[in-house]
């Protein structure tokens, strides 16, 4: 049985990280898998939204330490870190540059790159159990996946610095005031809030999403003026598709657009 299991309900792919035994922590094999079910739900045309989540009441918790220790007996540390920041960095691009939205579903802790992998997602539910922990200052190592991307931007530099230098464990209902969760529901209400929200985000436009998803990103290095180019663009672009004049004709004929 392979460490990643997805699921197609409907135009929902779900990818559940399935290693239980270790809180969801990645090996190098495991992550390699994570990446090619990212990857391959990315060009599913019947998929449009994709949930990103963990077996066993966890998330991830990051990097498999037992796997380090091994390395690390045998020399090899260095080694295991470059194979394993390379795929992180991989799946990471495939969630933030998938042109559909990802929603992280958070039942447990979120640790280390686990972490990163949550904050690469465009939507995060948490349970009230959830809990994210940046836990690399823990092991001496330093931040990878882009978290000290994604933290900054999402927080700003002072909180981010908070955070990483002291290794601070967020619950659910904090992590929530911070905006780095989107929502938070009962545990025992998860998969199925988990459910309805991404089948709403794939009865969405696609493509406005996609470009979406471009454009924020963009927004952090962009100049203004640069930025609404890119805007312009990407809005031309969705009145020669067939999402936009959907949208219109919905709107005039007062009733809810049907895209696909």
């Amino acid at each position: 049985m392979g460490a990643i299991s997805t699921r197609q309900e409907g135009a929902v792919r779900t990818i559940t990280i399935d290693r239980p035994d270790r809180r969801n922590a990645l090996d190098t094999p495991s992550i390699r898998e994570l990446r090619a079910a990212l990857e391959a739900a990315a060009v599913d045309p019947e998929t449009r939204a994709v949930v990103l989540t963990g077996a066993g009441g966890a998330f991830c918790a990051g990097g498999d330490v037992a796997t380090m220790e091994e390395h690390r007996a045998r020399g090899r540390l260095a080694e295991l870190f470059h194979e394993l920041t390379g795929e992180q960095e991989l799946s990471v691009q495939a969630i933030v540059g998938m042109e559909k939205p990802v929603v992280a579903s958070l039942p447990g802790v979120a640790a280390g790159g686990g972490l990163s992998l949550a904050l690469a997602a465009d939507w995060r539910i948490g349970s009230e159990e959830a809990l994210l922990v940046p836990a690399f200052p823990g092991l001496g190592a330093v931040p990878d996946g882009g978290l000290t991307y994604f933290l900054p931007h999402y927080l700003g530099i002072g909180l981010a610095q908070e955070l990483l230098f002291t290794n601070a464990r967020l619950p659910a209902a904090r992590a929530r005031e911070l905006g780095l969760l989107h929502e938070v529901c009962p545990g025992p209400e998860l998969a199925a809030r988990t459910l309805a929200r991404a089948r709403e985000l794939a009865d969405g436009p696609t493509f406005a999403y996609g470009r979406t998803k471009r454009l924020l990103e963009s927004a952090f290095h962009e100049s203004l003026a640069t930025q609404m180019v890119l805007e312009r663009q990407g809005a031309v672009e969705a009145a020669r598709g067939r999402e936009l004049p959907e949208g219109i004709r919905a709107f005039h004929e007062k009733r809810r657009p049907k895209f696909h």
